[in-house]
């Protein structure tokens, strides 16, 4: 292995290291914010209308899905 491939090798692994830390940050405040859309519903309880805890729904599911793709790259870049 030639010293390019090995200064190569650690750019990589440093790159796949801030990625992965990135992308872990981004899932934990993703979950965060859908567990506060649904904490938000529970204290609200009867308090939000229809409309508001659909929205509030629809929030927390984007926010879930968003973590899942945050969670799913890490996984990918892990595995390759």
């Amino acid at each position: 292995m030639s010293f390019k491939d090995t200064v190569d090798n650690a750019a990589n692994g440093i790159k796949k290291t801030g990625d992965n830390l990135t992308d872990t940050l981004r899932e934990a405040g993703h979950r965060a914010n859908a567990e506060g859309e649904q904490a938000k519903r529970d204290l609200a309880g009867d308090q939000m209308t229809s409309g508001e805890k659909v929205g509030s729904m629809v929030r927390q599911g984007t926010e879930t899905i968003k973590a899942g793709v945050d969670a799913t790259k890490r996984d990918v870049r892990n595995n390759t």
